[in-house]
């Protein structure tokens, strides 16, 4: 039977707003207001419960007073948040607001019937968050762009569209692995200011694609860092829309640049692939493993094993990893010549990306239907 692969439904079985507050005055006020918008919201101040409920709510209401909270402040950034008051906020506390990338701060009464409204319309229309998967090689040259052009490629088969990244400044630009470097559209040098809340829509009108993937690619006449707040602004804006989104990340190293911890914390499939040699499984070990007392932001990757001739089997790479092999990329004759040719990678379902795109899909699916 044949993989099911996440597909990107346009609504979502209702869920309720979430309010965040410990001040009783503005919870009966948040109360009155989402009754009369035909809602009853959950309550959550902290632990795992408001995590699970910020994550899963239509939108969520902030009360000023828990702008300063850890446990506020700890959340992951997404769409749909509204901080509520009952007086205006002072400069410390709005730029609080702007930090947890709040749309807008409602101050009561004034904005009751825009905030009934608001809460009315989340309701009736949720969308699904796209997923997010995350793709890099422990080395140079292992074939990490190629997979993850394929991954889009393959997801983009049962969904409406799908955003790939390309977050290595000074790779060439992802778009020739789609045949589309000649195809209108912006690359990241006019994307790099952008911060916070971007409308996913709009950014995806002025991406090339090709083939229902739409590529945010480096360019080749003007390379330029990539600040790590620009990808995880055009990160989250397409999959607030319900877009997938594919991000393939330069090799990891020390750099101290910060795009893997901007969209590994929030990533539903993280894959680094590893050639099969010992310096490449060394490196995969340190990734995954961090340094010592440090992060570890590949530490939930999926190892995926390139063959290489004369190296390590699958078992002594992943005994060098320290880390089990989800699969491995049997060898694809036609795939260098595809690429020099400016085609996208073949994933036809009995080829080796096709099969490989397919089981990381699968598994990405069968998490989420599990969290």
């Amino acid at each position: 039977m044949p993989t099911r692969l996440p597909s990107r439904p346009s609504s979502v079985p209702r869920s309720r707003p979430l309010v965040v507050s410990t001040d009783e005055d503005l919870l009966d006020d948040l109360l009155r207001l989402l009754a009369a918008a035909g809602t009853e919201p959950e309550v959550a101040t902290g632990g795992p419960a408001l995590r699970r409920a910020a994550r899963e709510a239509a939108v969520v209401l902030l009360g000023a007073d828990v702008l300063a909270s850890p446990a506020v402040r700890a959340l992951p950034r997404r769409p749909g948040v509204v901080v509520v008051a009952a007086d205006p906020l002072p400069a410390p506390a709005w730029a609080a607001a702007v930090e947890l990338g709040a749309e807008r701060v409602a101050v009561l009464p004034d904005d009751e019937a825009w905030l009934v409204s608001r809460a009315a319309d989340a309701v009736r229309s949720p969308v699904e968050r796209g997923w997010l998967a995350v793709v890099s090689g422990s080395c140079g040259g292992a074939g990490a762009s190629t997979l993850a052009a394929a991954l889009a490629v393959t997801a983009a088969e049962d969904t409406e569209g799908v955003l790939l990244v390309d977050a290595d400044a000074w790779g060439g630009g992802l778009d020739l692995l789609l045949g589309a470097e000649d195809a209108e559209g912006l690359r990241w040098p006019a994307l790099t200011g952008v911060r916070g809340r971007v409308a996913g829509d709009a950014l995806l009108a002025v991406l090339p694609g090709v083939g229902g993937v739409h590529v945010l690619a480096a360019s080749r006449e003007d390379p330029a860092p990539l600040p790590a707040e620009a990808l995880t602004a055009v990160v989250d804006a397409a999959r607030a829309c319900g877009w997938p989104v594919v991000v393939d990340l330069p090799r990891p190293g020390p750099r101290g640049d910060g795009l893997a911890e901007a969209v590994l914390a929030e990533a539903d499939l993280a894959v680094l692939v590893v050639p099969a040699r010992l310096r490449a499984a060394s490196a995969a070990r340190l990734l995954v493993s961090g340094p010592p007392g440090g992060p570890a932001p590949w530490s939930a990757a999926r190892l995926v094993v390139r063959p290489a001739a004369g190296g390590l089997s699958v078992q002594e790479v992943a005994t060098v990893a320290g880390r089990p092999v989800t699969a491995e990329l049997g060898h694809d004759r036609g795939a260098l010549p595809r690429g020099e040719r400016g085609e996208p990678p073949s994933v036809a379902p009995r080829s080796p990306l096709g099969a490989l795109t397919r089981r990381l899909l699968g598994e990405l699916d069968r998490s989420r239907w599990a969290a």
